[in-house]
């Protein structure tokens, strides 16, 4: 069955109210590797519940809707869907604990072609049960590898944000666990391709790979750690293209170029010589 041009673009997506725990603010951090050393006061306000506070790039799994794309009139292919890019812009202190609202929409389909794949695009905005007010704006596209050539628009397409041919300001290398992946589904993200080896072989992979939002949120770390000197509240927005699976257990080489406030970076898993997030632009107060 070919994507379901019409009814992606039109798909009406659940509205989601989230009911967020100082456990679930803390069980994140642990799963993008906040906590290595024990030791560090600068990590362990992440993962610690005296004066607990969020890590920017928790923003990616606040109103998560899900495999929303699974629904069978979608047409989508599920195992071959990964992720392509990832934004968000913070308005307001994100919460650590509290009830939340999250609106996805999709905003646009594109058909690369026939063995190319489509994307589809999203945008949510989040906001404060209570009070109603907007918390962060999320941006997402979704990779459709095995979905292409079903006759839809092939643009327009956002071009990428250009990263100097110069060499970095700042590098930062952190390590994945392992469990990573196993840990980091537990923040919302269950698709079985980052858990279940049968599935993940069945997707193209050798094993189950690490989820696009942990490989971002591990550059968001970097950023933050680099050069916000962990304050959160330094820390306004980010994007960024994923090129590259990163496997559990590997080590994310983050480098960065400063100019002003925006950071642009790239992160890297130097033992396989590959780029897994490109393109990637922050801005840093």
């Amino acid at each position: 069955m070919p994507l379901n041009y019409e009814n992606v673009l039109n798909c009406r997506i659940p509205e989601v109210e989230q009911q967020l725990t100082t456990r679930d603010t803390i069980l994140y951090a642990l799963g993008v590797g906040l906590g290595a050393d024990p030791c560090d006061r600068d990590q362990l306000r992440f993962v610690y519940e005296e004066s607990l506070q969020a890590l920017p790039t928790m923003a990616i799994i606040l109103g998560y809707p899900g495999p929303w794309h699974a629904r069978g009139d979608t047409g989508i292919t599920r195992s071959h869907v990964v992720h392509g890019e990832q934004g968000f812009t913070i308005h307001r202190p994100l919460p650590v604990e509290g009830t939340i609202a999250g609106r996805t929409r999709v905003t646009g389909v594109i058909d690369k072609g026939k063995d190319r794949g489509a994307l589809v695009m999203t945008a949510c905005e989040v906001t404060d049960r209570a009070s109603g007010e907007l918390i962060c704006a999320l941006t997402s596209t979704t990779f459709c590898r095995a979905d292409g050539g079903f006759g839809g628009p092939t643009g327009p397409v956002k071009e990428p944000h250009p990263v100097p041919d110069t060499a970095p300001h700042k590098i930062c290398d952190l390590a994945t666990l392992p469990q990573a992946a196993l840990i980091y589904r537990l923040s919302g993200d269950d698709n079985p391709l980052h858990a279940d080896p049968a599935y993940a072989a069945k997707a193209g992979f050798k094993m189950p790979i690490l989820h696009g939002r942990c490989t971002f949120s591990i550059a968001g770390h970097a950023i933050l750690r680099t050069c916000c000197g962990y304050d959160p509240a330094r820390f306004r927005s980010m994007e960024g293209r994923f090129s590259s699976p990163v496997y559990p257990g590997e080590t994310i080489r983050t480098e960065m170029w400063l100019d002003g406030n925006v950071v642009t970076f790239r992160s890297t898993v130097p033992a396989r010589g590959v780029t897994v997030l490109n393109n990637g632009r922050a801005e840093i107060v």
